[in-house]
């Protein structure tokens, strides 16, 4: 059993979420960042979909009356057992009545905490995440709260340390045009593009607010509520673009004028509020449409 002694800012139990329930008005949700969620379950010997917790900008602290093994992978935090060095992207034994204590990430946003067996908590709708839109799964933690451990894995990882690349101060995040990308004139998506936006103070798991130029949107007209996806980038009246993330809801009014490539969606998961990013468009006719139009530069003979 595991016990919480500080929950910091925001810390969630997700997996990788409760797909297929759309028409039913539930999101997926799950965990923001993947590929640091997958990992850390790995470097612990669970199954890569074994319920671990989501910790957003770090301070939390928790015990357990059992000696565990650890993980923690994403945000790079400053991480002590009873005063002893935690180190990232490597599997930890923490001994029965050790303090494990994270401080506050130097970069990025979300650290992940796989325990080996996983966090054994009831499940909604098939899926143990915490969906803060919906208030489906699991509350966030709070403290005093305590946190049942399943079955270790028969298995155990022969991993030191896995080399994981730090995150950039200034993401470069990738996107293809969107089912209403028609309505943004020409000038709109080459902004979308040129501009370094920066994030807003009010983003969070739902998605992540970008501040800069207004976009002029080419039609003023009403959008019927239309399906929404993960890293779909929507354009509402004042021109300031949001990109949603795990917990998005799943349809929405204002039209969607690109989409973030799937592999990216780590990246959107931890950039912090006041951090500039920078979007580029990977739609095949938009390349095509550039590559035409750059000047020919004639080849000199040999």
């Amino acid at each position: 059993m595991i016990r919480v002694i500080a929950a910091g800012p925001l810390a969630t139990i997700q997996d990788l979420g409760r797909p297929g329930h759309a028409q039913l008005g539930v999101g997926a949700s799950g965990a923001a960042d993947r590929p640091s969620f997958r990992l850390a379950n790995r470097l612990v010997g669970n199954p890569e979909g074994a319920p671990a917790i989501e910790v957003t900008f770090g301070g939390l602290a928790i015990s357990s009356d059992r000696g565990m093994w650890v993980a923690l992978c994403g945000a790079p935090v400053p991480a002590t057992a009873d005063g002893h060095t935690v180190p990232m992207n490597a599997p930890v034994h923490v001994p029965a009545g050790q303090l494990l204590r994270l401080g506050h990430p130097t970069t990025g946003v979300r650290t992940y905490l796989a325990v080996r067996g996983g966090i054994d908590v009831p499940a909604v709708l098939g899926s143990r995440s915490t969906d803060t839109l919906a208030q489906l799964g699991p509350a966030p933690l709070r403290a005093g709260q305590e946190l049942p451990v399943g079955r270790c894995p028969t298995t155990h990882p022969n991993v030191e340390v896995a080399p994981v690349a730090g995150l950039p101060d200034e993401p470069v995040l990738r996107m293809r045009r969107g089912p209403r990308w028609d309505w943004v004139d020409a000038g709109a998506r080459a902004a979308l593009a040129r501009q370094r936006w920066l994030v807003g103070a009010d983003s969070d798991r739902i998605g992540v607010r970008l501040v800069g130029p207004a976009l002029h949107r080419e039609r003023r007209d009403e959008l019927p509520p239309e399906g929404l996806v993960a890293g779909a980038v929507q354009l509402p009246p004042d021109g300031q673009p949001i990109i949603f993330l795990a917990d998005h809801p799943v349809t929405g009014g204002y039209p969607v004028i690109a989409v973030l490539l799937a592999a990216d969606l780590a990246l959107l998961a931890q950039v912090r509020p006041g951090q500039r990013v920078r979007l580029r468009w990977r739609d095949p006719d938009e390349l095509a449409a550039r590559r035409l139009s750059r000047p020919c530069v004639p080849v000199r003979p040999h």
